[in-house]
């Protein structure tokens, strides 16, 4: 490590410096900024084909996860020059985001303290139209892991009623992601009034396990079926990415057996041990990546809404 934690080092054929490398960000566990570019540059190759082509924000922690931290969303002018960005027209303005398709970037984002990866559902090849939709699962404080899995299953069950497929994943928080991929021809609006049309139908059925109430107040004992995070320019933290809690936590995908297992809980996997998993079983959502589902039927029932019924 270079005088006052800082160094010039290639990724990829790309320069970068990198300062404050002896930075806690995670005082509990002494893991510094070093830790947190390495795990990226080495968790490279299996994150990227998630967030290739996808505009980033960049959630900065400059001061650990114990300090103040913030959203960004527009590249900063000091970005290197190679670091790509793709322009979005807003209702007010043009946003520049980044745009990460190479370890060099990854590396450069996480010598900004950002700690998280939260891309949009669209890529730039499509902007307007998702190539995913997501449930994010997201329980009140007094509600068990338990649970959370036993709703996950049940969207499961709900998707699989018109012939959907998605794959889970924690969220590396208390929750769970279900990520859907999609063709991607359906507008941000017509997905989420289908993932809206999906939890009110998994609510008829089981409203003492879940619930639709955007109010953390009327959330009590039940879990959030959050299908608003499927608006335009919302993001989601992605696959294997690190989440700004104490033990490091992974947004780990799961395959649909785990989920049924009583041993996975929120905290199972973190950035020690997280290659291990890797090594011993693989990415168990990799064969989603090139995946895409129409709606059909679902985006049918959205629009006349029949009388489908759906038992928990």
């Amino acid at each position: 490590m270079g005088e006052k934690g800082k160094e010039i080092v290639e990724i990829g054929g790309k320069m970068l410096t990198l300062s404050n490398l002896d930075k806690v960000l995670w005082p509990g566990e002494g893991i510094t900024k070093a830790h947190l570019i390495k795990y990226y540059v080495e968790m490279a190759p299996v994150l990227l084909p998630y967030i290739r082509n996808r505009p980033l924000v960049l959630k900065r922690y400059p001061d650990g996860i114990r300090g103040e931290s913030f959203y960004q969303k527009e590249c900063p002018g000091y970005a290197p020059d190679w670091v790509e960005t793709y322009p979005v027209q807003h209702t007010r303005k043009v946003i520049n985001y980044i745009v990460c398709n190479d370890s060099a970037t990854l590396a450069w984002m996480a010598g900004q303290g950002c700690l998280e990866v939260h891309g949009w559902l669209s890529r730039v090849d499509d902007i307007d139209n998702p190539d995913l939709a997501v449930f994010d699962l997201d329980p009140a404080p007094e509600v068990s892991f338990a649970t959370v899995k036993q709703v996950a299953l049940m969207v499961r069950g709900a998707l699989a009623e018109f012939g959907i497929s998605g794959f889970p994943k924690t969220s590396g928080s208390s929750g769970m992601h279900i990520f859907i991929p999609l063709e991607p021809r359906y507008p941000f609006t017509r997905v989420t009034a289908a993932m809206k049309y999906l939890a009110e139908l998994i609510l008829r059925a089981c409203p003492d396990m879940v619930t639709v109430e955007r109010s953390k107040a009327g959330r009590k004992g039940r879990v959030y079926l959050d299908y608003l995070q499927n608006g335009r320019g919302k993001t989601m933290a992605f696959p294997y990415s690190l989440r700004p809690l104490p033990g490091m936590p992974v947004s780990t995908p799961l395959t649909w057996d785990e989920v049924g297992q009583a041993g996975i809980r929120p905290d199972s996997f973190n950035m020690l041990n997280i290659k291990e998993r890797l090594n011993t079983t693989g990415d168990p959502a990799a064969h989603f990546l090139g995946r895409r589902q129409d709606l059909g039927l679902l985006d049918e029932a959205t629009v006349s809404n029949p009388a489908w019924h759906f038992r928990c």
